[in-house]
């Protein structure tokens, strides 16, 4: 069923990016992949059989040549994952810098904003499309010493259900992943710590953190003719994170 079927993937140079860029390429997409700087996506085109451009997705000219550059080689754009993102500080929010809250707050959401307004151009008009934003368990959860990633996150999901409610109607899906603890590079502080890995264990009833493949197939899942019916919602890949 996803055969051909044409997905850009952001953030793809690692972590949850990476691993959804090579998951769908074994599901048959074309992948499109991007990520900076470019030297960082290498041997992604080797592996996803697609291509790869170098673009920026707080930069509203890259993201436009980015979508341009994936409908004049394929002719058109069936997914999006946005998985670019960033989580710069844990400090408390009196120590935060203006600096580190702004490029936060402009790398997740004004990026998934640009990133999913210039696919719904392409994707209203032909009148078919799925998107998937990726948000967090922070998406709906307070968390201390990390005020920037938080509200970011939280205005992901709120993105993800306004556009679902705009765009719906045009037979364009928009979905938010909300992912728990990942063994992703931007974790692994967290996760070798001696102290906040044990009790991320404990805090996650399934004592452990997911892999990033994990979270690439509930994106498959999302972008797949299987969840037709599927629109405006958001799925938590968390290993039992928020039902406690």
């Amino acid at each position: 069923m996803d055969s051909n079927k044409v997905t850009i993937v952001t953030g793809a140079a690692s972590g949850i990016g990476r691993a959804t860029a090579i998951f769908l390429a074994k599901r048959g997409h074309q992948v499109v992949c991007t990520d900076l700087p470019a030297t960082k996506l290498g041997e992604l085109q080797e592996l996803t059989g697609g291509i790869c451009i170098e673009a920026d997705v707080r930069i509203e000219s890259e993201v436009d040549a980015l979508i341009k550059g994936a409908v004049d080689k394929y002719g058109r754009i069936d997914g999006v994952v946005n998985c670019a993102g960033i989580e710069e500080s844990f400090v408390d929010a009196r120590e935060m810098t203006l600096e580190v809250f702004e490029n936060t707050m402009r790398t997740n959401v004004t990026g998934s904003f640009l990133v999913a307004r210039a696919a719904g151009r392409v994707m209203v008009p032909q009148g078919s499309g799925s998107i998937v934003l990726i948000g967090s368990i922070l998406s709906t959860v307070g968390y201390g010493g990390n005020a920037a990633y938080t509200a970011s996150k939280g205005a992901v999901l709120q993105l993800g259900k306004a556009l679902a409610v705009d765009w719906s109607k045009f037979g364009v899906r928009v979905n938010v992943i909300g992912p728990g603890p990942v063994a992703t590079p931007m974790s692994k502080a967290s996760l070798e710590d001696p102290v906040k890995s044990v009790w991320l264990r404990d805090r996650t009833p399934m004592g452990r953190p997911a892999q990033p493949n994990e979270v690439a197939s509930a994106c498959a899942f999302l972008l797949s003719d299987d969840a037709s019916f599927i629109t405006g919602t958001y799925l938590p890949v968390d290993g039992g994170w928020l039902a406690l």
